[in-house]
Formats: structure tokens, C-alpha cells, sequence
């Protein structure tokens, strides 16, 4: 069982890995692989860093031979993916954005139908967008025909929506606990339903 981490932050370090890191260091005690993937490293040597919808159905033309391709060759092997963000003007980072609209490939192939999604979000305030954010990588996770999980693990709560967190996010013990919850809660389904998944 492999769990991947989706780091959709410019930074490589910092909040939103923090929350990450939770979630997968749960996923690994639950028996998982582990692997963070962060978007900075997967779209370097890409020439166009949006989707310009270059063809109707998607060929996959910018992942080929490229750190994108090996990016999307990771998250077609994963039986769980952890999505997370910064807060940018309420939603995810244009990063996590282009990224994903490039995803478009996995789309025809129903790659990811049936992973199990879990989401995290650190915004710059308490109230500052975490939850619209986490919508939002929820509403792209359902794009995919993933599985979206949310609240609780058994008696645990890891947040009605998702894991969120006000930055400095290594400060913020209860997001951190709601991240490791989500992460035992996305292991423990992706592990009961390995065999909807298409290899």
C-alpha cells in the first residue's frame, strides 16, 4: 500500500509539509509506504506550467520524459493520496493548480478512480480559507473519481472537511493531531478497498 504525499506549497519546507509529514508518519504506522512528492520538483523542465488544453483528449504530451511524467507514474501506483495547500485568496496555490489541470492524462486513463483523497490546509490566520481551500482540492480529488474522505476515524474527529492549520503550523498541535488522524483514517480505507483499484 502506498500513500503519497502531495506537497502543494512553493516551499519545500515549512507549514504545509509539516501537515504532510503528520499524515504520512500516521500512514506509515498503519503499515503504508510513504512518499512526499512536491510540485515544485515535479514541474521543473516543464515548458508551459498551465494546461493550454493543447488537445481535446489529453495525450499527456507535457509528461513525457520529464519530471512531470515521473510524478504521474508515482501517484498511478498510489492506493492513497494526502493533498495539501497554503491558503492563496481562498483556495489552493497556483502551483497545486497547474499541476493538477496537467492531470488531465490520469483523467482518461481513470488512474486515480477509487484512491483514497484526504486533504490539508494552513492558512495565515485561524479563519483564514483553510476550509474553502480544502473544498477545493476535494472538488479535483472527485474530478479524478478518487475517494474523499473526511471527518472522523472511528472516535477520533480529523476535522469535518480536512486537517487545517494556522501557520506557524509546527505550532498548531491540534491541526498536526487532525493531519495524523486524517492519515490513519486514508490508510485504513485505502487498505480495505485494494481491490477496486485498477493496476
Amino acid at each position: 500500500m502506498l500513500i503519497v504525499g502531495l506537497n502543494g506549497s512553493p516551499q519545500k519546507e515549512g507549514n504545509t509539509v509539516n501537515m504532510i509529514n503528520a499524515a504520512l508518519e500516521a500512514a506509515s504506522r498503519m503499515g503504508a509506504e510513504t512518499r512526499v512528492l512536491h510540485i515544485t520538483d515535479a514541474m521543473k523542465g516543464v515548458a508551459q506550467p498551465f494546461c493550454n488544453n493543447c488537445s481535446p483528449v489529453c495525450e499527456g504530451v507535457c509528461a513525457r520524459g520529464n519530471n512531470l511524467g515521473e510524478a504521474f507514474d508515482l501517484l498511478r501506483r498510489a492506493d492513497g493520496i494526502i493533498i495539501g495547500s497554503p491558503v492563496y485568496f481562498g483556495t489552493v496555490s497556483a502551483q497545486l493548480k497547474g499541476f493538477w489541470d496537467k492531470s488531465r492524462v490520469l483523467r482518461k486513463e481513470k488512474a486515480l478512480v477509487n484512491v483514497v483523497g484526504g486533504a490539508v490546509s494552513v492558512g495565515a490566520s485561524r479563519f483564514g480559507g483553510q476550509e474553502t481551500t480544502v473544498r477545493a482540492i476535494q472538488d479535483m480529488m472527485l474530478v479524478q473519481g478518487m475517494t474523499v474522505i473526511g471527518d472522523g476515524y472511528i472516535e477520533d474527529d480529523a476535522g469535518h472537511l480536512g486537517a487545517c492549520a494556522q501557520k506557524p503550523s509546527s505550532e498548531d498541535s491540534f491541526g498536526l493531531e487532525r493531519a495524523a488522524i486524517m492519515g490513519r483514517r486514508v490508510a485504513e480505507l485505502a487498505g480495505a478497498t485494494m481491490a477496486l483499484r485498477k493496476r
